[in-house]
C-alpha cells in the first residue's frame, strides 16, 4: 500500500472529521469565551479595584540623561494579571461546561432501558445439549 493510499485511508476515517469539527467549533466557543472574559467580567473586576490591569507597569530603571538613547525601563506585569485572570476565568466556565454535560449524560444513561441479556454462547449450547443428552440415559 502506498504512502498517498494509506494518507487517503487515514483522511476519510470519521474520526479525523469529527475532530476538525471539534478544533473549528472549539475556535468559535474559545472567541466566545473570550469576549465574555474580556468584555464582560473583565470591566466587573476592574471596578472592585478601579484598576485597569493591562496596563499597570512597574518602572525598574529610569533613563539614564548623560547617555543619549537612554530610555526608562518598565516591567509589565499587568498583561500577566490580565492574561492569568483570563486563564482562570476560562478554566472555571470549561469546568461549568464539562461538569454540565456530565450530570445531562448521566441523566440520559440512567433513562435508557437496560439491555437485553445476551444468549447462551456457543460453548454454553453444546455444554447443554450434553448434559440433555445424558440425561436421557
Amino acid at each position: 500500500m502506498g504512502m498517498l493510499s494509506e494518507f487517503r485511508d487515514f483522511a476519510l476515517k470519521g474520526n479525523v472529521l469529527d475532530m476538525a469539527i471539534g478544533v473549528i467549533i472549539g475556535g468559535a466557543f474559545g472567541k466566545i469565551v473570550g469576549s465574555l472574559i474580556e468584555d464582560v467580567i473583565m470591566p466587573v473586576v476592574g471596578l472592585a479595584g478601579n484598576v485597569d490591569f493591562s496596563k499597570a507597569t512597574l518602572k525598574l530603571k529610569s533613563a539614564d540623561p548623560a547617555i543619549a538613547g537612554s530610555t526608562d525601563i518598565f516591567m509589565r506585569y499587568g498583561t500577566f494579571v490580565t492574561v492569568t485572570i483570563n486563564f482562570l476565568i476560562l478554566a472555571f466556565i470549561l469546568f461549568l461546561v464539562v461538569k454540565a454535560f456530565n450530570t445531562a449524560k448521566k441523566r440520559f444513561e440512567t433513562q435508557k432501558p437496560a439491555a437485553a441479556p445476551a444468549g447462551p454462547t456457543v460453548e454454553q449450547k453444546l455444554l447443554t445439549e450434553i448434559r440433555d443428552q445424558l440425561a436421557k440415559r
